[in-house]
Formats: C-alpha cells, structure tokens, sequence
C-alpha cells in the first residue's frame, strides 16, 4: 500500500509499527507523550500504548539516555528522543563513555538496542542550540550507529530497522524536511539500513549528501541540466557505517564528486567521505572531491542561516570548478 505523507507522519507510522510488532519497544522523552513531541512525531502514541510504553520524562538528557541504558540491560528496546539537537550534549558522556562501549565492554555478550531520535540541522529559522548537525561527533565514537532519511518512505522504513538493531543508533531527522510529503509504501522495503542510495542519474558530476541536503542537491542537478550538465546524486542515509560502493561506481562513471553538508566542514562526514573516494577511486577522477559545507564557525542566528547553510548556488559553484580541470 503506498500512501502521500509528510516525513514527520512516516516516522509516527513507523515508530507505531515497531511497538505494535514488539512490546519490549518503548519511547521515552521530553513532552512526547500527551503533547506528542514538539514536531508531533509521537502524536497520539502514547494514547493508544499507554503511559507505561511512552514515557513523559524530566528535562534531563543525561539522565533520560542513562534510563534508556538500564532499560536496554533489562531487554527492553528504549527510542528516546532528544528534543532538538543542541541539546544532546549533556546526554554526550552516556552516549559516548558508556552506551556506545557497553557491548564491546562486554565481549558481545550484552546488546545495547538503543534509538536516539535527533531532531537535527537548519533551515527553520530557529534560536541559538535548535538548527546544529553534530552528526561527526557521533560517527567518530566507535560502537555507534549513525543513519539519516531524507524522504519519508526512506523515515517510515529505517526507524523500524534501526529499532531491531542489537546495537545503538543515533537517528538523525532532518527537521526542515518533517512537512516535505512522499510517497510511503507500507509493504516493500527500500534498502537496508546502511545502504547508499541512487537519486538520480547522470554522466558528468557525481553529488553526494545526507539529510536534508539532499534536496538541495537534486535542486542544484536540475539547475545544472538546464545548463547542459549531467548531475548523478546519492544520498548517503547511514553516516556509519558508509556504503561506498554506489559512490564509487558513479564516480567512476563521472570521473567527478562534490560532496555538500549543513555542518561544518573540517574533520566532517564530508571530509571522510572525499578521503576515501580519493584512496579508492584516484585513477578514475579527472578532478579533486570538492566539498560544501556550513562555515567552520558556531551557528549564526536565523536572520544569516541562509548565508551559513550550502545552497544550490554554492554547489553549482563546486560542480563548475570540477569541471574546470
């Protein structure tokens, strides 16, 4: 059954779909119950689950992922939300000290099931600590999981995956993208959880992204065609691990890559990405990987986010000086 829904609706389908197929899933955060979250991912949840199943908790990020630990030790399969990505950082030291090194603590005798839903990136105009991308933070910590949708059929079906994960997965939702409509089809699987994915072909440059990105990218490969250049785009959907292997057949069709982010780009998922491709693929590329990300400063307010974040401008840009070379 395919169904048009926005992106912040898939994941609200998909979430109910994991507690429905298991009672051991859980959901616990700040004001996703009876509110159902501030972008109402969880409208409704708590409602037809119960309380017990879908936990209003304190405003105490340290403590709600340090709950989600002893639940996880206990066999349960806690989804916890952090209500926007600036605040994750007091949960960091559960997070990355201990959630993430558990299981190899313990020889792999104990699985660390554990769903970190994070709100995440710009583009909404928000305060000071509600538009950051902390995603190399995380993808540098060993023992995490790291995905990101950018559609909301893509939504629907990782959060589903990434709950039967036996191990923790920050799930990173691009929150400009919660009201972008997709269609859902509620009965075939895309892709696994760490697969790349092709968006669109072309011959002459490869784009590469994550997130909401991605939609960017595709605005920035139609702006290009109209000039008489032949953009592929893929969109990356798991930070870490990375399948490679879509990326280096299209760059070595192309023989070119640009790969744009909203984070800063120093020591980023870009930065790795672009090394990898020239280690892998060196003899197929006519140019160097090009990289455009945020700015390497804090986030700007609101009124200058359009300068900060990459638009289809600035990757037009890259994409013209690849193929300079």
């Amino acid at each position: 059954m395919v169904e048009s829904m926005p992106l912040a609706k898939a994941l609200n389908a998909g979430l109910r779909a994991a507690m429905a197929a298991d009672d051991h899933v859980l959901l616990m955060g700040e004001d996703i119950g009876r509110l159902g979250g501030v972008f109402r991912v969880t409208e409704g949840l708590q409602a037809e689950f119960g309380e017990q199943r879908v936990l209003d908790t304190p405003l105490a990020e340290s403590g709600i992922v340090g709950t989600a630990i002893g639940l996880a030790m206990a066999g349960f399969r806690p989804i916890v939300e952090i209500q926007f990505d600036g605040f994750v950082f007091p949960a960091f030291d559960q997070i990355t000290t201990q959630l993430a090194k558990l299981t190899n603590r313990h020889e792999g005798a104990l699985q660390m099931p554990v769903v970190i839903r994070i709100p995440y990136g710009g583009h909404i105009g928000a305060v000071e600590h509600h538009q950051e991308s902390p995603e190399a933070y995380f993808t540098h910590t060993a023992g995490l999981r790291v995905v990101s949708p950018s559609t909301a059929n893509d939504a629907y079906w990782m959060i589903q995956d990434a709950v039967r994960s036996p191990d923790p997965v920050i799930f990173l939702e691009p929150k400009a993208k919660y009201w972008m409509k997709g269609d859902v089809d509620t009965v075939e699987r895309p892709l696994p959880l760490h697969a790349s994915r092709l968006v669109r072909r072309g011959t002459d440059v490869t784009l590469v992204g994550h997130g909401a990105m991605v939609t960017t990218l595709l605005q920035a490969a139609a702006l290009a065609e109209s000039e008489g250049t032949s953009c592929e785009v893929i969109d990356l959907r798991s930070l870490s691990p990375i399948d490679y292997g879509p990326i280096l057949d299209s760059v070595r069709r192309t023989g070119r890559m640009v790969y744009a982010q909203e984070a800063p780009g120093f020591t980023s998922v870009g930065s790795e990405v672009a090394a990898t491709v020239m280690e892998r693929a060196f003899f197929a590329l006519e140019a160097p990987v090009l990289r455009v990300s945020g700015f390497d400063v804090p986030f700007p307010p609101a009124k200058l986010e359009g300068t900060y974040l990459p638009d289809a401008d600035r990757i037009l840009e890259a994409v013209d000086r690849a193929l300079a070379y």
